[in-house]
């Protein structure tokens, strides 16, 4: 995610719906027996183009998700969502896991796996065609998916890139 073209954005005045992508029990062993320990991941949006996501430990399940709400508000990026679909397909990479997302007409839904699911509803997508390749492993998909949305581009931020009209991006 070391791209230029992030787009950060507080999280001061927005409301949040928050998603529990996954939630691991952490055993450490010691000499005076296990300590059992979570590590919760927390996908937040406001289902209108802005999410993030946060990564939360703690003793207790309750703790170790609220931890990961308050990461994940600190890691906000915003997103181009176009009609309730994405403007164009997009690869998303981290680590081993690899993200294909494609549009889809109204209607489709969201067409994801488990933990690509829970970041493209709460970031607003409705209609999508997606795929997980490579690393199932929920923190590198999420962290691929978001990487793939923030690398979206719709027409009015490429014209204005380009410094042309909105109608010459179309007709090229």
């Amino acid at each position: 995610m070391a791209n230029a073209n992030i787009k950060r954005v507080k999280s001061s005045e927005i409301e949040f719906k928050d998603r529990l992508v996954s939630i691991q029990r952490v055993t450490k062993v010691t000499k005076g027996g296990r300590t059992f320990s979570f590590s919760a991941i927390v996908v937040v949006g406001n289902e209108n183009g802005v999410v993030g996501y946060g990564l939360g430990k703690a003793k207790e399940v309750t703790a170790a998700i609220a931890k990961g709400v308050d990461d994940a508000k600190k890691n906000l990026v915003k997103v181009p969502v176009l009609k309730g679909t994405i403007p164009h397909e997009q690869l998303g990479k981290y680590g081993g896991a690899l993200v294909f997302l494609k549009p889809a007409t109204p209607g489709t839904g969201v067409i994801a796996g488990g933990a690509m699911r829970a970041v493209l509803e709460s970031v607003g997508v409705r209609d999508v065609l997606a795929k997980s390749k490579g690393s199932s492993n929920p923190h590198s998909v999420v962290k691929a998916t978001i990487d793939a949305l923030v690398n979206m581009r719709d027409a009015y931020a490429v014209a204005q890139l380009r410094g042309v009209d909105l109608n010459k991006v179309f007709n090229g």
